[in-house]
């Protein structure tokens, strides 16, 4: 099956980044077939980083925006249900992508498996600095401005390790097929702070039958570090993914469902 790449950016009070990975998305050698950019809330001049790119980018950006802040799943399922590819890629707005991201992720899909890319570091003193297509990234990783160096080295080919190791699953680089996120019913909106969102969607993807690629060496991004955001309810958030593994949980109960028409497929 030939992906469709929706490329999903779900942003939260980075509008400054947000311009960076948008500019990491115009280099790319495999443009998406559309961008859709879910804002969690925060900052409200996140939509003119959105407008000012609309204004000349052969892809219009497409918006979805929340008020309540901190709880990115229910705009993410809305993004969901809008997307029209067959294939998605998830992006945070801290998170500029290599050139080739679009093309390695085309590439590294496959029937019966999902995707899990890595990051490496932009230090926090120098994300300002930091400007995809003008940095010389290897004289940074040598002197350290960027660390992770390791995960940030695109190599001839990818280095995939297949399982289900609920380790390192993060939704600032995941991509799956969308009939396979309709049928764990996407997103579970019980997630109502930060944490463990992403590996609750990872984990009824095992338990749907999905086999997680873990890839080194393609489907890079550079994460532009920042302070860390609340994380005053990531023990609850951990027992409520701990239940879900338990029970095997394949759907979950408020999600992605909510947000589709009936019989919705993408075009």
């Amino acid at each position: 099956m030939k992906p469709t790449i929706s490329l999903i950016i779900s942003s939260y009070d980075r509008p400054d980044a947000l311009a960076k990975v948008l500019a990491g998305i115009r280099r790319q050698t495999e443009a998406p077939m559309e961008i859709i950019i879910a804002d969690d809330g925060g900052d409200v001049t996140t939509h003119g980083v959105v407008e000012r790119w609309n204004e000349d980018a052969p892809l219009p950006v497409k918006y979805f925006r929340q008020e309540q802040e901190g709880q990115k799943t229910p705009v993410l399922n809305q993004c969901l249900a809008a997307a029209k590819g067959n294939y998605i890629v998830l992006l945070d707005s801290d998170c500029v992508p290599h050139a080739e991201f679009i093309a390695d992720h085309a590439k590294l899909a496959e029937p019966g498996y999902w995707v899990q890319g890595r990051r490496c570091y932009v230090r926090q003193s120098k994300v300002k600095m930091f400007s995809i297509g003008a940095t010389p990234i290897l004289m940074w990783m040598a002197e350290g401005k960027i660390t992770g160096w390791t995960k940030g080295i695109r190599l001839p080919f990818p280095l995939v390790t297949k399982g289900t190791n609920r380790e390192g699953i993060l939704g600032c680089n995941m991509a799956f097929w969308r009939d396979d996120a309709v049928a764990v019913n996407g997103f579970d909106e019980g997630y109502e702070s930060w944490g463990h969102e992403d590996a609750d969607f990872g984990v009824r993807l095992y338990h749907l039958g999905r086999v997680r690629k873990f890839v080194r060496g393609h489907a890079i991004v550079y994460h532009l570090n920042h302070s860390w955001l609340d994380r005053q309810r990531a023990e609850e958030s951990r027992a409520r993914l701990e239940e879900t593994i338990r029970a095997q949980r394949v759907r979950c109960e408020r999600g992605l469902s909510q947000y589709l028409t009936p019989n919705a497929k993408p075009s």
